[in-house]
């Protein structure tokens, strides 16, 4: 019959009985001493985890680019790859609540004498899921300007405070540097990072091209976040990129380097196959506060975009480090007496001038 049922040591679907294939994957004591191990189930890598007095098995091999889940962290009942944070059930394989199309295959486990056993036959299926439209991710579309005006983007890396977001110094000198861009007849818009809802990744970097992905494919099970359009607006819209930070114990926002981190798929590209995504990109920088510590964040910025391929006009940042006394007032207060002074609003006018300048020298010879 069509049916499918259990019998004779085997799982039968319709005709066919799938067998039991019972692979020991190690001592069930050792085992259980971590509470997440990445094991060999003959030449199949299994995620191993050990919570509330039993194991589990699921595929040792993210969906993302094959991260190992084995080598993971457990977050509940859910491992977390160390790569890019994909997670998964660890009993079902399914992925985290909102991508439970997502998912990995999970095996069946037994302990036998004091071994630790993974039936390999009793794998559920993969499967990958993607929620938006196919179309030719930037990394594989030939880059071409458009046709019009210089075309700039502001990017602001000030981090949302717990209750409601905080426009600091960097922001303010951003948005006058974005007001004379307009002035000087350029197409100027900001993207606040902040807004973003899309998480970050792992601190891994690879050299390979396939795993240089851009958007990557976490990003593509995210039906939220709006990360992609940090992404086309760098590499297929502007000609002109003003990032904006506060220094924060020395360095840059956290969310400056979580945007950097997330544009590794561009420098891979250029690193692998010499093909650089963001040609004739002009970047300029705004840093303020973090007292002497502001020149040391922009010469950081300046290294991350010149390995994306960008150039710098003369001068290519404003940089204020905030007087102690200045700092003192705190967060809510500090923006107005430093934003306002004169020279500092005209150091933001003069950098948005300079790279609009600068960018024109580049595409010279072709219709802006």
């Amino acid at each position: 019959g069509g049916g499918a049922g259990v019998g004779g040591g085997g799982i039968q679907v319709g005709v066919m009985v799938i067998r039991p294939d019972w692979q020991d994957v190690g001592d069930a004591n050792i085992l259980a001493k971590s509470s997440l191990v990445q094991v060999n189930a003959r030449e199949t890598p299994i995620a191993l985890s050990w919570r509330a007095g039993s194991f589990r098995a699921i595929s040792g091999v993210c969906n993302h680019l094959g991260g190992p889940l084995g080598e993971g962290t457990m977050d509940g009942d859910y491992v977390t790859c160390p790569w890019h944070y994909a997670k998964f059930h660890r009993a079902t394989g399914r992925g985290e609540p909102g991508r439970e199309d997502d998912r990995v295959p999970a095996y069946s486990v037994k302990i036998v004498g004091g071994r630790v056993l993974v039936d390999l036959a009793s794998a559920t299926p993969r499967q990958t899921a993607v929620h938006w439209p196919d179309r030719p991710v930037p990394l594989e579309a030939p880059a071409v300007r458009r046709k019009g005006p210089i075309r700039v983007v502001g990017v602001s890396t000030t981090p949302p405070t717990p209750k409601q977001p905080l426009d600091g110094t960097s922001d303010a000198l951003l948005d006058v540097a974005l007001e004379h861009a307009a002035t000087l007849g350029a197409v100027a818009r900001s993207i606040r990072l902040r807004d973003s809802r899309s998480r970050g990744g792992a601190g891994r970097y690879s050299e390979s091209a396939m795993a240089g992905q851009w958007p990557c494919s976490i990003r593509r099970l995210d039906r939220t976040g709006r990360r992609e359009q940090l992404y086309e607006a760098l590499v297929d819209e502007a000609d002109v990129i003003v990032v904006a930070t506060p220094v924060r114990r020395g360095s840059a926002s956290d969310l400056y380097y979580r945007m950097v981190e997330r544009l590794n798929g561009a420098h891979a590209r250029q690193a692998t196959e010499g093909r650089p995504l963001m040609k004739r990109k002009v970047a300029g920088f705004i840093v303020t506060g973090g007292h002497d510590n502001a020149r040391a964040v922009a010469g950081q910025m300046l290294g991350s975009f010149a390995e994306l391929g960008c150039q710098f006009p003369a001068y290519p940042f404003v940089a204020h480090g905030r007087d102690p006394a200045v700092a003192s007032a705190g967060p809510g207060t500090s923006a107005r007496p430093v934003a306002d002074r004169d020279e500092l609003r005209d150091g933001a006018r003069g950098l948005a001038a300079r790279t609009i300048g600068f960018a024109k020298v580049l595409l010279r010879g072709a219709a802006l």
